[in-house]
């Protein structure tokens, strides 16, 4: 039963995650589902929906479809959207019911290709998962299929340029971008803005503020920046492919002077660096910061460098062990975090974890879009434009 939230709300799936990924870059996202799954998407999950148009469809998947496998409905409407609306791609969804069945995906997507000329992918989500797992497949899987080799002669597929990359502006893709982890309240007009006053040059933006065909230019970047834990796949491909580095971290106040000199040193040295983990141990740190693995680490690290202060990490989300120093916790279920909860004197959550915080506790509202979704809204912080840490943590 340690699987069952009470009192506390859970973070967005991962087929919320493959929608708000790919939402700005002109392609079709069906989930298939009977319904449901979209009205939460665009109602809780999407601050754009209002403002934006997008092509996320539900296939709206009858039981008597379902039990017989009449996947050719799915298909026939698919194709009809997409000859009418004539999208970039298409982007197959998976959700509890179809996955149950056994719907074959990858079949379905190379039929719609065939019948249509437009590319369709398919994403194993099953709204298990939170949206770190559903937009990080989303991302990886656009830059695998559109991000080509470099134009200008700097570099080789393999990673091995030639040319002295310290004579020039270094250029910087911003990965793992959603409104998910950066609302839409000026944080990732912040981001930029800060690259830009650091002097490097910006390709893409993914997903946010950039076109598929800005994506496509990712590879003439000598660095990448992941912002967020859903940019990591993504990151780890086009090292892959084209050898260009990467620094893990989100330019949060005094901390972005971190990531701005390790940026450099990555696209002068070719090595990766975990920006985020550049903190001291938090065995027995007293305050506790409890989110997304690489937003959570950095305000850890900006809090560290602005006061001396010790804050260990709780991620209640997927992440790989290198973004976690010791002490740092990972904890999915309601009734492990009141336990963590309990060592600590200070906790800097979105406020729907306050029902599970003891009244002793200090709380410091920080509201993340992926937990409350629009609840608090309003009340979102743009933590890259600077860090506001009461006087009282000293």
């Amino acid at each position: 039963m340690k699987q069952i939230a009470r009192k506390i709300s859970t973070y967005t799936a991962d087929v919320s995650g493959v929608c708000s990924a790919l939402y700005e870059l002109g392609g079709m996202v069906v989930m298939h589902d009977p319904s449901g799954c979209n009205s939460t998407y665009n109602t809780h999950d999407e601050p754009r929906w209002y403002h934006m148009d997008s092509l996320i469809f539900i296939s709206g998947l009858a039981e008597i479809d379902a039990i017989m496998g009449n996947d050719e409905k799915l298909i026939d409407d698919i194709v009809v959207a997409a000859k009418q609306l004539s999208p970039q791609f298409i982007a197959l969804a998976r959700t509890p019911i179809p996955m149950m069945n056994g719907t074959d995906f990858d079949a379905i997507a190379a039929v719609i290709t065939k019948r249509t000329g437009i590319p369709a992918f398919y994403f194993a989500t099953n709204g298990t998962h939170s949206y770190v797992y559903g937009a990080g497949i989303a991302l990886e899987k656009i830059a695998d299929y559109y991000v080509k080799g470099r134009e200008d002669g700097k570099g080789k597929e393999d990673g091995k340029g030639t040319e002295d990359v310290t004579k020039s502006r270094f250029r910087v893709n911003l990965l793992g971008v959603t409104p998910l982890d950066f609302s839409v309240n000026g944080t990732v007009e912040s981001m930029k803005a800060f690259l830009c006053e650091e002097g490097f040059d910006l390709i893409s933006c993914m997903a946010m503020g950039s076109s598929l065909s800005d994506i496509a230019r990712a590879a003439q970047a000598d660095v990448n920046l992941v912002v967020s834990s859903v940019g990591l796949p993504a990151a780890k491909l086009l090292e892959r492919k084209f050898g260009i580095p990467y620094v893990v971290g989100t330019p949060i106040g005094p901390f972005g002077q971190v990531i701005a000199t390790s940026l450099r040193q990555a696209a002068e040295s070719g090595k990766n660096e975990i920006c985020c983990t550049k903190r001291p141990d938090s065995q027995n740190a007293q305050i506790a910061i409890v989110g997304e693995a690489v937003v959570s680490g950095s305000l850890a690290a900006a809090i560290y460098q602005e006061k001396k202060v010790t804050a260990k990490v709780i991620c209640p989300l997927e992440a790989g062990k290198e973004l976690f120093v010791p002490g740092d916790e990972q904890a999915e279920y309601e009734e492990e975090l009141e336990r963590l909860f309990q060592d600590v004197s200070v906790i800097v959550a979105d406020p729907m974890y306050r029902p599970i915080c003891s009244e002793k506790v200090r709380f410091y509202e920080m509201p993340h879009e992926a937990f409350s979704g629009r609840i608090y809204r309003e009340e979102m912080l743009n933590l890259v434009c600077g860090l506001r840490w009461s006087q009282e943590s000293n």
